[in-house]
């Protein structure tokens, strides 16, 4: 089993059981203590779990949020798929909004360059990347946070309020039932509260380990958004399916 593959596995056992025990990940996952310890470790340095003796458990901070470097490396091939799915919703000459983010940074090598769409932005990343594939972009104006390259503040969100879109495709850091969709940075929330409500429809961009998550502010309620993500365990597939939209991404 490849590291990506191991760990993927190792996140949606922490995210389902909260704890994890070393022993078992090793039996599960047919790999050796040193070799789990050693992805435990590489998980928690990108914040995705917390190293307790003999295992890991679930990072419950509502506040924390990994950096855009740490983000891009982990789910890749998930979000590789869900960024196609997503990429096939877009038509000729749309005007969409591109959310900062790790998954909807994976949707700028999809988009389709021959269908005259242009797209607005909060990412610095995000918009280099568009302007490197001859993609009409417009950068959103404002703060940079350093961590997610992101623009932020009333600047952004005076900019973003006098656009509209045909669609809007937005990240997240976790998805529930109750708390709906959330992001740990109330000004990010702001900015995405309002792409939102300039577009005529909204998907959110989000792998499996979001599933079960909440973090500090929410955005927006499950029936309002269509939902792109890579495939659900059953009992999640279940109860999300029954409240909204969810397309699933093959793998």
């Amino acid at each position: 089993m490849l590291t990506e593959e191991r760990q993927q596995k190792i996140s949606q056992l922490v995210q389902q059981n909260n704890i994890v025990k070393l022993h078992e990940l090793t039996h599960l996952l047919a790999a050796s203590e040193s070799t789990i310890r050693r992805d435990l470790q590489d998980m928690e340095d990108q914040g995705l779990l917390k190293r307790i003796h003999g295992g890991a458990q679930k990072n419950n901070h509502l506040l924390q949020e990994a950096a855009m470097s740490q983000k891009t490396n982990v789910h890749t091939s998930e979000k590789q798929a869900i960024a196609k799915l997503a990429s096939q919703q877009i038509t000729p000459e749309e005007v969409i909004y591109l959310d900062a983010g790790s998954s909807t940074l994976a949707l700028i090598d999809f988009l389709p360059i021959d269908q005259d769409i242009q797209v607005v932005t909060n990412s610095v990343r995000h918009a280099a990347r568009l302007i490197d594939r001859g993609i009409q972009t417009i950068i959103l104006g404002g703060k940079i946070k350093l961590s997610t390259q992101a623009t932020l503040g009333n600047t952004a969100v005076e900019q973003l309020n006098s656009y509209r879109f045909t669609k809007a495709f937005m990240g997240t850091n976790g998805i529930d039932l109750q708390a709906g969709i959330t992001t740990p940075d109330p000004e990010e929330a702001s900015l995405k509260k309002t792409a939102i409500k300039q577009a005529e429809q909204t998907y959110i961009l989000a792998d499996a380990s979001k599933f079960g998550e909440i973090t500090f502010t929410h955005f927006a309620n499950l029936t309002e958004v269509i939902v792109i993500t890579s495939p659900l365990e059953l009992p999640q597939q279940k109860a999300y399916q029954s409240i909204t939209t969810i397309l699933e991404a093959s793998l």
